[in-house]
């Protein structure tokens, strides 16, 4: 095999057979060069496939998720749809990233509930400990407050 060359040899085609589809697809063509690199159809696509394999059948689910800069690519795969088609396309995906970031705030504000609570129980833990303490001392101060009145019974001479 030269270095800087290409095969050509195409493998042979694959029969899949699965009990809900009798269609063929043929493998995507990969380059095998050195120089090259993995390219999906569209750069502002990423692809996502799964393969699952059995004895019986052979299925292939392929997902795309658009970028942020998806406006051309959806213009292109929907060119044929009317305006109101599109409108209310683009409408229902603001209203889902809406409801996304909805959930994390909401999922954020039970969170700082939950430590509001958490810091109320810690300080009412420490006060009542601060009161066990002061009601130790003032106990300590009452009896050393008595032994403090017996003192100087021999000045009243």
């Amino acid at each position: 095999m030269p270095l800087f060359g290409s095969r050509n040899k195409t493998p042979p085609p694959t029969q899949s057979r699965s009990m809900f589809s009798r269609s063929q697809t043929p493998p995507p063509q990969q380059s095998r060069s050195m120089f090259s690199r993995r390219r999906s159809s569209s750069p502002s696509v990423n692809n996502t496939s799964r393969h699952s394999m059995s004895h019986t059948h052979h299925t292939t689910t392929s997902t795309t998720s658009p970028n942020r800069h998806s406006g051309g690519l959806t213009n292109i795969l929907h060119r044929n749809e009317d305006a109101s088609i599109t409108n209310a396309r683009s409408s229902l995906i603001q209203a889902e990233h809406a409801e996304r970031e909805a959930d994390r705030a909401l999922i954020a504000a039970k969170a700082a509930v939950r430590e509001a609570r958490e810091h109320v129980k810690r300080l009412e833990r420490e006060a009542a400990e601060e009161a066990r303490l002061a009601k130790i001392k003032q106990s300590q101060a009452r009896s050393m407050g008595k032994r403090g009145k017996a003192l100087g019974r021999h000045d009243h001479i």
